[in-house]
C-alpha cells in the first residue's frame, strides 16, 4: 500500500502583525512568516490548519 501523498498549502502573509494579540504573532513566527508578502509551503495537516485558522485574517491560503 502506497501512502497518499499529503496536500500542500501555500501560506502568505498578507497583513501586518502590529496590533495583533500576542499569541497570533507567535503563530505567525512558528508558520515560518516574516515580513509581509513572505510566503512558506506545508503540509496540509491538522496542526498547520489549525494555526492557519487562527490567524486567517492575516494570510492568504493557496492549495498546491
Amino acid at each position: 500500500m502506497a501512502k497518499a501523498k499529503a496536500k500542500r498549502i501555500k501560506i502568505t502573509l498578507a497583513k501586518s502583525v502590529i496590533g495583533s494579540l500576542p499569541a497570533q504573532r507567535r503563530t505567525v513566527k512558528a508558520l515560518g512568516l516574516g515580513k509581509i508578502g513572505s510566503s512558506v509551503e506545508h503540509n496540509a495537516d491538522a496542526v498547520i490548519l489549525g494555526m492557519v485558522r487562527v490567524v486567517s485574517h492575516l494570510v492568504q491560503v493557496e492549495e498546491m
